[in-house]
């Protein structure tokens, strides 16, 4: 599996118990949708490892207790820790209206309600407290926050957005 092919889910945070088991840190906000998972894929160097489950339950809200297959004592949980754990794209739940995953609207236009056609999104930022399309214009890059009041529309069938944009921030950049 390649991870383009993947979602980031979380990462192993801390060891449990001394049978193996590790916590993970569930970078969602529906971490129950994640107990009932036969198998997750590991990051270890630059592949991604797939490890069977045993056992998964939340614990503590953002976090899920797994017990991996063949992880069976501390070390082998210590060799674990602080590593990413993905899941295959095709197993993220559909989303509908102005809600979408960030790799979604990646090469999607962006349309300004007083302006029209703004540019395409060539990435999301989301280091900064508030997340940002990063939208090429001809050879102009325009960072226009992630709003929801400024989302208008998350037209899929036509890879848009609609937005409507305060005056003078598309401006600022041209």
């Amino acid at each position: 599996m390649r991870k383009e092919e993947c979602f980031y889910l979380g990462k192993i945070a801390k060891k449990f118990s001394f049978k193996g088991e590790v916590l993970v840190y569930l970078d969602s906000d529906e971490p129950e949708m994640y107990e009932g998972m036969e198998s997750v894929f590991v990051e270890i160097g630059k592949n991604l490892v797939p490890f069977f489950i045993e056992d998964a339950r939340l614990h503590k809200n953002d976090f899920l207790r797994v017990k991996f297959e063949d992880v069976d004592s501390e070390g082998d949980a210590e060799a674990l820790l602080g590593k990413a754990v993905y899941l295959p794209l095709d197993l993220l739940p559909k989303l509908e209206g102005d809600k979408f995953y960030y790799h979604e609207v990646i090469g999607f236009k962006i349309e300004d309600k007083r302006l029209g056609n703004v540019g395409i999104i060539v990435a999301i930022n989301d280091s900064a407290a508030q997340p940002l399309f990063e939208v090429k214009k001809g050879y102009t890059e325009i960072l226009i926050p992630m709003i929801d009041q400024f989302i208008v529309q998350v037209d899929r069938e036509n890879e848009k957005i609609v937005m409507d944009l305060p005056e003078g921030l598309i401006e600022m950049y041209l």
